[in-house]
């Protein structure tokens, strides 16, 4: 197991270093999430891809959950790394284990039971509502290895480690690829086929990170007498990480709302707006990847008490995720059909997606800010703030944009591609307010 020390060299070579396995994984993880929707493109209907579209975004908001709160490991972990306190790593690897295997189980048996009212509370197109049905059954049964990756790959991160993740995700992907064009295209399984091929690649992906941490170990002391629950641990694992998965969770829950307005619109427009939410789950994937870079080495160095690097880290991130989220942005206002067409042959699909792709592109310029502030915040082990502007932005500005704009043309989804940008765009502004309180605040607390 490497491990970076992301307290000391050049910084912006260190976050380079650090966030280039972090986007990697996350591109692999998008493929092979992208690749449910791609293969089912490929050989079923619309009502069918609506399915997969609609279950996974579903999926993605349980996903975004767990990420969250497991992002409160990785930034406690970082921090103790950051002051050389090992015995408080340890204990902390040991206290995540027992609360996100308890969570797991809590949270698999409520999506079991309640699937198909899921379901149906997504206006789901009754045309689409077995494949949906089927998608998230499956993808249900699968949680308990998503919740155990997400926690082995947090610890990992947290001790400088991005690049075992990596294999790890690269395993799933290659299974899922291939379990989908067999299922869905070698025996027509539709949305549940995709929904198997999901969750076996997530297990096998799980079991190999267990044995890879059972085979290596970690360079301190860490025995089975760590694994137990300790109140205090988790508590400020909670506190750190229930911000976060409440934000993703609020955020995707606002993905949900506007895919409840888009579907009343008919299946072609579910099926537009399924292809591109798949289409931006690529595209801000670097200002994801160097924002989730960003929060572990701001924490490390808040850890080791070095006001000065944790800014430089801010800047460099910015820097670097605003050159992906301007190019995406130019090619997807020149060429947005070569973009949608990826995920279906269907034209009216293309066409529709493409319209709403022009606006919701200028998106991945604004979050190139946004994502790396929140990070910031985060690894300062200020979790809250992210949340609260997150849930301003999401549903005083983009949900209300979102209704207001589907009224105004029922038939397109043009307008309704404006309202993401903007609404981040008010985050951003509430965002550069705080820094300016939070700089006061760091330079009291640090040298006062």
């Amino acid at each position: 197991m490497k491990e970076l020390n992301l307290t000391q060299g050049n910084v912006t070579k260190v976050l380079l270093q650090f966030a280039v396995p972090f986007l990697l994984a996350n591109l692999l993880q998008a493929l092979y999430g992208g690749a449910d929707l791609f293969v089912v493109g490929q050989y079923d209907d619309a009502a069918s891809v609506a399915g997969v579209a609609i279950g996974s975004q579903v999926m993605q908001t349980i996903t975004g959950i767990i990420l969250g709160l497991t992002t409160g490991t990785t930034i406690l972990i970082a921090m103790s790394t950051g002051a050389k306190d090992m015995r408080r790593v340890a204990s902390t690897i040991g206290a995540s284990v027992c609360f996100f295997a308890l969570a797991g189980i809590i949270l698999t048996l409520c999506m079991v039971l309640f699937h198909t009212q899921i379901a149906s509370l997504m206006h789901t197109p009754e045309e689409a509502m077995t494949d949906t049905r089927h998608y998230i059954l499956i993808c249900s049964l699968g949680i308990p290895f998503i919740m155990g990756y997400n926690v082995v790959c947090g610890i990992l991160r947290g001790l400088g480690d991005s690049k075992s993740p990596l294999c790890f995700v690269g395993l799933a992907c290659i299974i899922n690829i291939g379990l989908d064009f067999l299922l869905v295209g070698g025996f027509g399984m539709r949305a549940a086929g995709a929904a198997i091929a999901t969750i076996a690649s997530q297990g096998i992906s799980f079991l190999a990170a267990l044995w890879f941490l059972y085979r290596k170990g970690f360079h301190f002391e860490f025995t089975r007498r760590h694994i137990r629950p300790d109140i205090p641990i988790t508590r400020r694992i909670v506190t750190l990480g229930a911000p976060l998965a409440l934000q993703d969770a609020l955020i995707n829950i606002s993905f949900l709302l506007i895919t409840v307005i888009v579907n009343q619109m008919g299946v072609i427009a579910s099926a537009s707006l399924g292809v591109v939410e798949k289409i931006i789950v690529f595209a801000m994937l670097p200002p994801m990847a160097i924002a989730s870079a960003v929060s572990t080495m701001v924490a490390q160095n808040y850890g080791a008490q070095l006001l000065s690097r944790m800014t430089r880290c801010l800047q460099s991130g910015i820097a670097i995720s605003l050159v992906f989220g301007i190019s995406v942005c130019v090619y997807a206002q020149i060429l947005p059909e070569t973009l949608t067409g990826i995920f279906t042959n269907a034209p009216e699909v293309i066409r529709m997606a493409a319209g709403y792709l022009r606006g919701y592109s200028i998106d991945c310029v604004a979050v190139s800010f946004v994502f790396c502030i929140n990070s910031y915040f985060s690894g300062q082990g200020n979790s809250w703030f992210p949340m609260i502007h997150s849930m301003i932005a999401t549903f005083m500005f983009r949900i209300p944009l979102s209704y207001w704009f589907g009224q105004l043309d029922s038939s397109d989804l043009v307008l309704m591609g404006y309202a993401p940008p903007l609404s981040t765009t008010v985050s951003l502004l509430i965002c550069l307010w705080y820094l300016r309180i939070n700089k006061r605040k760091l330079q009291n607390g640090m040298y006062g």
